[in-house]
């Protein structure tokens, strides 16, 4: 089974991630992140003087699929998850359940001052960041079961689960 998990960042996409490969420890289970999937900076466009790596060009979408295909041969589940799990239609092609991860843009704000990861992000840049899930990080229209999350308060892992077992049991 080939899962995606979208949403913007911070939306608990990875948490979820985690979850679900603790609940199927038993099964091959795979973690496939986007974000791993990152070009080079020096590839990648700016934004004023920021790296833009909430624009869909700054992934090499040709790897990210390959590596899911190749993890679909000797794994029971390939978890796919990023802001840009639904932007490319070859691999939405490769889905067997989708999930979503829906967070108010409150929600995105409180969490994203709190993540210094990669520092503290000027407030412009979280906007953009934002205005870019909107634009690209959205599920296509033409998408169909896709399984939306309330990702503003703790997410109910069994309610996920449900969804998931319609096609393959627990």
């Amino acid at each position: 089974m080939v899962i995606g998990i979208g949403g913007v960042s911070n939306s608990g996409k990875s948490h979820l991630a985690e979850n679900l490969v603790n609940h199927f420890r038993d099964r091959s289970t795979k973690i496939i992140s986007q974000d791993n999937f990152a070009l080079p900076s020096d590839k990648i466009p700016h934004i004023f003087d920021h790296i833009d790596w909430e624009a869909p060009e700054s992934i090499n979408f040709v790897k990210f699929k390959q590596t899911i295909v190749e993890a679909i041969k000797s794994h029971d589940f390939v978890i796919v998850e990023g802001i840009f799990a639904y932007y490319d239609k070859k691999i939405n092609e490769l889905y067997d359940k989708k999930l979503f991860i829906e967070i108010s843009k409150e929600t995105f704000l409180d969490r994203k001052i709190k993540d210094t990861r990669w520092g503290i992000e000027p407030a412009w840049y979280m906007d953009h960041i934002w205005k870019s899930y909107l634009k690209f990080g959205q599920p296509k229209k033409k998408l169909k079961d896709i399984y939306l999350i309330n990702g503003n308060s703790e997410i109910i892992l069994s309610d996920v689960l449900q969804y998931l077992s319609s096609k393959f049991p627990q």
